[in-house]
């Protein structure tokens, strides 16, 4: 436990000491955050008008929904590749020749392992959850109408995320070799990931098809959940100004409040199975990866 401890504080510290690293990680999410606001933002604002066309709705209400796709999109997307950039320490070690220092020394291989995999959850969590405070402060200024219970749900769904996104990163960084194959594959990571899993570009914008196959990815049920909890109470304040029922229907339908499945609606606790379930899957991929490493090595 003492060697555990070690090795997650010292990769934790690999990553926070490195400022080329450290401050564009933390950064990043907050540009995305800034360029979302300015050219996005009207976009949105546009098309929840477009569907509630002929009815006045609040302009604390428009907000509102807005800022709550607009955060639960960023964390969606930060989640995940945050996490490829914290696991730069493995990386840099198999690079470095460290990790077969660390191989030879008395410290059992599966715990290396673990460390490696705790420390990237662990700054993952702190640059995701530092995100979504600012994204608390963007909706309260924009216009508050999270209960108790949608804030709660958040911080679940990001945990849950993190777990998802630190678990993908562990398995892929396995293959990996240099810093560059690192941020090779975060670039991509974070170029496609977002309109795969519906952060950038809301499903009802794609062919049925499209939507169905997208579903298919366990990314996009914890877009879902987060889009549900950020822009439910918004989608309640929009009910409350008197918007009939069908148009309701509508403006969840376009930005995604509720998901479908080939035809079906898909509930929440399912969504929830799903991202657990992938998240577990990808551990056990994990642990099989560095299960069979360390056979490799005892047979040599």
């Amino acid at each position: 436990m003492i060697a555990l401890r070690a090795l997650i504080a010292r990769n934790t510290k690999i990553y926070f000491r490195d400022k080329g690293v450290f401050l564009p990680s933390l950064l990043s999410p907050l540009i995305l955050l800034f360029l979302f606001i300015v050219f996005l933002g009207n976009v949105y604002r546009n098309s929840i008008l477009d569907v509630v066309e002929g009815f006045s709705l609040s302009r604390s209400a428009v907000e509102s929904i807005v800022s709550g796709w607009l955060i639960s999109s960023l964390l969606a997307v930060c989640t995940v590749t945050i996490a490829f950039t914290a696991n730069l320490a493995m990386v840099q070690d198999r690079a470095t020749g460290r990790s077969k220092d660390l191989e030879v020394s008395p410290v059992p291989r599966s715990t290396v392992a673990l460390a490696y995999f705790i420390s990237t959850f662990l700054v993952t969590a702190v640059v995701s959850f530092t995100a979504l405070a600012a994204g608390f402060v963007y909706i309260a200024a924009s216009g508050w109408h999270l209960s108790a219970g949608d804030v709660f749900a958040t911080l679940a769904d990001t945990l849950l995320l993190t777990l998802f996104g630190t678990a993908l990163s562990s398995v892929v960084c396995n293959f990996l070799r240099s810093q560059g194959a690192v941020v090779a594959v975060q670039a991509t990571v974070s170029s496609a990931y977002g309109f795969l899993c519906g952060a950038y570009m809301p499903f009802s914008n794609v062919t049925q098809w499209m939507r169905d196959l997208l579903m298919c990815l366990p990314g996009s049920y914890g877009t879902g959940l987060l889009h549900e909890h950020l822009m439910g109470g918004a989608i309640e304040a929009v009910v409350a100004e008197g918007i009939p029922a069908e148009y309701v229907a509508a403006l969840k339908d376009a930005f995604d409040c509720r998901l479908g499945f080939f035809g079906s609606a898909v509930p929440e606790w399912i969504c929830y199975v799903v991202l657990a379930a992938a998240s577990l899957l990808l551990v056990g991929a994990y642990v099989a990866l560095c299960a069979r490493k360390r056979f490799k090595r005892g047979a040599v």
